[in-house]
């Protein structure tokens, strides 16, 4: 990824004059074409672009290059557009956007959420770089790097969210974010399972209020999805820990293989073959090869 922005960045330092592609004013649809691109938004509030916002990036020789504003600057519009979907939020919009959050969400992410930097989100609105940069000026080399992903691996869970949001498509959604994380570097692993979090925890909102003869069955199903989460965060040793506290009396027959999923993987994970080898024949074919890239991330 690195290699390909410098060579875009030789590329527009090598031509002439460049029309800058303005940046989409309306959240709804820049989301859309989001999803058809699978891209990330790129989202700024409007105040935030009524002055200078200089920012760096790298050249062909590593040289760090300041530009001077981000969002005029025609050499690094195509940059940003290659990579992301790129909006401006009108602050009229704060309040009705505030409000699907409020109570829900850590307080640096509500932090993010309100300052003036950049946000980093997915097709729902939801932010993935929610840490702090720490530089004095925003790298947008290391920010394309990092947080430019390709979310076609996630594209149908995405859809079918964005479409109906119910317990089943926050449910898959959430499952194959983290999945996700197997395919993206380590450093911002643990943004994507913030994101996890986000999708596991409307999940468990929707079974709560689910029908009384399913509730208990998908509140099980939910916490473990919630295990299986330090699996990729490789601490297996945890997972066995938070499996011996469950109640079994809630397993059925989806929950079962979940449950002989993260019993078989974790163990792997230990290196205990022997306990791992009473679960696996209650594994699928399709979980004992994601097992294997999860054991592999725990080596």
């Amino acid at each position: 990824m690195k290699k390909y922005i410098l060579l875009v960045l030789f590329f527009l330092s090598s031509v002439g004059q460049i029309t800058a592609q303005q940046w989409m004013r309306s959240l709804e649809i820049a989301r859309k074409l989001a999803l058809v691109q699978n891209k990330m938004v790129l989202m700024v509030w409007e105040e935030s672009t009524y002055y200078d916002y200089p920012v760096v990036v790298q050249d062909n020789r590593g040289r760090y290059l300041v530009i001077p504003n981000l969002f005029s600057d025609e050499k690094l519009s195509p940059l940003i557009w290659e990579n992301f979907v790129p909006v401006i939020v009108n602050e009229d919009e704060y309040t009705d956007l505030y409000l699907k959050i409020k109570g829900k969400r850590k307080q640096s992410y509500i932090d993010k959420f309100n300052d003036d930097s950049i946000k980093i989100m997915d097709i729902n609105g939801n932010i993935l770089n929610v840490n702090k940069y720490t530089e004095e000026l925003q790298d947008i080399t290391k920010l394309i790097d990092g947080y430019a992903l390709n979310t076609q691996f996630i594209s149908n869970e995405l859809t079918n969210y964005y479409k109906q949001q119910s317990f089943y498509s926050a449910y898959f959604l959430a499952s194959k974010y983290l999945e996700l994380t197997l395919y993206t570097r380590e450093d911002i692993r643990s943004n994507i399972v913030d994101l996890f979090n986000i999708y596991l925890k409307e999940a468990i909102q929707f079974a709560q209020n689910a029908k009384s003869d399913s509730k208990a069955s998908l509140l099980y199903r939910c916490e473990l999805l919630n295990i299986q989460q330090y699996l990729y965060l490789e601490h297996p040793k945890k997972v066995l820990r938070m499996l011996k506290k469950l109640e079994k009396s809630e397993v059925t027959e989806n929950n079962e293989a979940l449950l002989a999923f993260l019993y078989y993987t974790a163990n792997k994970c230990l290196k205990d073959d022997e306990d791992a080898e009473v679960w696996k024949s209650k594994v699928s074919s399709l979980n004992l090869k994601k097992a294997e890239n999860i054991i592999n991330l725990n080596l």
